[in-house]
């Protein structure tokens, strides 16, 4: 083991150094370090520290990294894992701790960085032409520090750093409360919404595939859904495949979000009908188009026979909302209502979560089923009976 040498510095100053082997980085090259210090002893005692770290797998090399590149370095890890449009998110997500915290080094990132992050963008966060806007949702918060913790937990897992700063972080309570008063809700339509809406297109071009949107599909599965994956002999509806976007712009056809997602259907009497009526209507359509059609094979198309994506199946359907005088909900939205429905009316657990393409029926049912008071009406007439109500009142 080499001894500490002695070096004089320009002013006359004596000093002491050593060069370490501290192992490899994370991309396998050699790590050697310089330790200089005043005297020889302290010089042995940080070489013995840094050896003894060594062998026992705890150190931690010092390393100029910011935050801003192990998070660019981060994200290109997940594509391993997620599609294009999740890494698309997570960007958007980690922008506000780019902007904020990237310039800091990864190893000099400490708790009350993240949290006095986490109080200034819940107050000042959203921005608007590059200019501080309206409060951040408690939710839009958390879930960008569930993208840095997860961020964080690699860097420990690749030894960038000993613990990761933003493991206790949270959400002050006081903005919990503040963000539960002040941000308006929308709510998923009610059951006479949704008929409402049922009744008002049956007229309309789209309403098989509008339909679809009313027993749950993802707007994505919707616009993905083609005619080789229905069987309208058994009525069965396959999802196997999706057309998303990307920055409300660019379509990207793929498969389903989870194995989960893709699975089978039984159509109900009203889609499985509309459907055979939009076929034999398409038919026509490419009939009198010639060759003008454009034979996509996809449901959701134009008169010509050219996909429609979801910005435009959103607008197509906010049309509607506006003209039959409806709340202009999400088509994802009305997920959330048809998934209710089947859980207020009895449909198994298990089979909810099927149906939606999930995995965990909890997860299912604590996302998509929001119980409202007039759902509990059947509670109040119960307890009315237990009062002992007169029969009239019950």
């Amino acid at each position: 083991m080499a001894e500490p040498k002695r070096v004089v510095l320009r002013g006359g100053k004596v000093r002491y150094r050593v060069v370490v082997d501290a192992g490899l980085d994370e991309n396998g090259r050699r790590v050697q370090l310089t330790i200089t210090r005043d005297t020889k002893t302290a010089v042995k005692e940080e070489r013995d520290r840094i050896l003894h770290q060594r062998s026992a797998g705890t150190f931690i090399a010092p390393s100029k990294l910011t935050l801003g590149e192990w998070l660019e370095t981060w994200l290109e890890y997940k594509r391993r894992d997620v599609e294009e449009t999740t890494i698309r998110t997570y960007r958007l997500a980690l922008v506000h701790v780019v902007d904020k915290l990237g310039h800091v080094r990864l190893q000099e990132l400490t708790e009350d960085h993240i949290q006095e992050f986490v109080d200034e963008v819940i107050l000042s966060g959203r921005r608007r032409g590059g200019e501080p806007g309206t409060r951040l949702a408690v939710s839009t918060v958390e879930g960008i520090l569930t993208r840095l913790r997860e961020a964080l937990g690699r860097a420990v897992v690749r030894k960038l750093i000993p613990s990761s700063p933003a493991q206790y972080v949270r959400v002050a309570l006081a903005d919990k409360k503040t963000d539960k008063r002040e941000r308006t809700k929308v709510k998923p339509w009610t059951v006479a919404e949704v008929q409402t809406f049922v009744r008002g297109m049956e007229d309309d071009r789209l309403f098989a595939p509008l339909l679809l949107s009313l027993m749950g599909l993802r707007p994505a599965e919707v616009c993905g859904q083609r005619w080789i994956d229905v069987d309208l002999d058994v009525g069965i509806l396959e999802i196997a495949n999706t057309r998303t976007m990307i920055g409300n712009n660019k379509v990207l056809e793929k498969d389903t979000k989870t194995a989960s997602g893709e699975r089978a259907l039984p159509l109900p009497q009203g889609p499985w009908e509309a459907l055979r009526r939009f076929r034999a209507q398409q038919a026509a359509e490419r009939a009198a188009a010639g060759e003008g059609y454009e034979d996509s094979g996809f449901i959701v198309v134009d008169e010509l026979g050219r996909p429609l994506n979801t910005r435009q199946l959103r607008e197509y359907a906010y049309r509607l909302m506006r003209d039959l005088r409806l709340r202009q909900v999400r088509l994802y939205d009305a997920r959330h209502s048809v998934l209710k429905a089947l859980a207020l009316s009895g449909v198994p657990d298990v089979i909810l979560a099927a149906w939606a393409g999930h995995t965990n029926a909890s997860f299912t049912k604590r996302k998509y089923v929001s119980i409202e008071a007039e759902d509990m009406r059947d509670a109040a007439i119960a307890l009315d009976v237990f009062h002992g109500a007169p029969k009239e009142l019950t």
